[in-house]
């Protein structure tokens, strides 16, 4: 994961990481993050290679590895190990130590810092979601199933002013019952809100034959199995602005629908030349793939009792709960100026 910290982040990003940072070595089996506990400090590994492990009646269970050039910690997404794992050294180690109050300090003040670090972050977690779903044999839907209503981090982490710009960036479109709306095996060309109706998540094993398939016209194939629905306010095609693989899920009307659709590259140009939308969206991005991590382990099926009193945490969150709300008024918010923009009538 080396190329993925020299390729997202600049000089200066180094710089000040180097300058604010300490170089720790640590002995094999040192723990970095406990689970249950937050970290307070950003750990970038050098050299060396941790472990993430589950508590188990009788001992440990090791979840996935982690080698050089990963970061864990005080990141928003980084820290999703310490919701439920226990991350420590495999071997002597070598970390970048970054305490959080000034890595804080430097996400609010500097935008250009805060949109390479956040989407590092997203690029990292991607990686680390793929090779866990790689190692253990869980299935890749859940990569894509929407987890504590992700619709609603997005809507409380972005401004209204970025808001205001998906709507005109965008365009609805009323999309009728069973459409295809993206097809398994074919790029995705669009980031897409739900504004109204039902979508339905499919995925079909893996093929061999996949540029005859997406040159198909078959657009409902027998082996594929529904495994989640989107509601009003929840989101496709996210995770394409961290890279861009070919969809590996189906996404189709339930019934009479209406979405709102940014082009990729219009967002992708907003992403480039505007630093403040970019550190938002993709710390948005990081929020909602940790997410992911946690509904992973939780499918494990491995410790019920911490799966369950991770969910109670979340539910008992009053900043949590204050988010829901605000996202929700949000979301309102913007169906209202697409009526206002557009005339068409949205129901809710």
């Amino acid at each position: 994961m080396t190329e993925v910290l020299l390729k997202e982040l600049n000089n200066p990003d180094i710089d000040w990481m180097l300058a604010v940072g300490q170089h720790q070595t640590l002995d094999p089996n040192t723990v970095l993050i406990r689970p249950g506990q937050r970290s307070d400090t950003l750990y970038i590994l050098l050299e060396g290679g941790l472990t993430a492990a589950l508590a188990q009646t009788n001992g440990w269970q090791e979840i996935t590895r982690l080698s050089s050039g990963e970061m864990i910690g005080a990141v928003p997404g980084l820290d999703a190990y310490g919701r439920s794992a226990c991350v420590s050294t495999l071997t002597q180690c070598l970390v970048l130590v970054i305490p959080q109050a000034q890595l804080t300090e430097k996400l609010q003040q500097d935008l250009s810092f805060a949109a390479h670090l956040h989407r590092a972050s997203a690029v990292l977690l991607l990686h680390q979601l793929a090779r866990l779903v790689d190692q253990l044999g869980v299935n890749a839907a859940i990569l894509n199933q929407p987890q504590l209503r992700e619709g609603l981090t997005v809507f409380a982490e972005l401004q209204d002013s970025d808001l205001d710009w998906l709507i005109a960036a965008g365009q609805v479109q009323h999309i009728t019952a069973n459409t295809v709306l993206v097809h398994s095996g074919r790029p995705v060309d669009a980031l897409h809100i739900l504004l109204d109706g039902a979508l339905s998540l499919s995925t079909a094993e893996v093929e061999q034959h996949q540029l005859a398939n997406a040159f198909s016209f078959q657009s409902n194939r027998p082996s594929e199995q529904e495994f989640a629905r989107l509601s009003r306010g929840e989101i496709v095609g996210e995770t394409l602005f961290v890279e861009s693989p070919l969809s590996t899920i189906t996404v189709r009307a339930l019934r009479d629908s209406q979405i709102l659709s940014i082009p990729r590259w219009r967002l992708a140009a907003k992403l480039l030349h505007d630093v403040g939308f970019a550190s938002r969206f993709y710390r948005v991005l990081s929020m909602l793939l940790a997410n992911k991590y946690q509904a992973i382990v939780r499918q494990l099926g491995q410790s019920n009792q911490n799966a369950n009193q991770t969910t109670n945490d979340f539910t008992r969150d009053s900043q949590f709960l204050t988010q829901v709300g605000l996202a929700e008024a949000r979301f309102e918010w913007m169906l209202k100026r697409i009526q206002t923009h557009t005339g068409r009538k949205i129901q809710w």
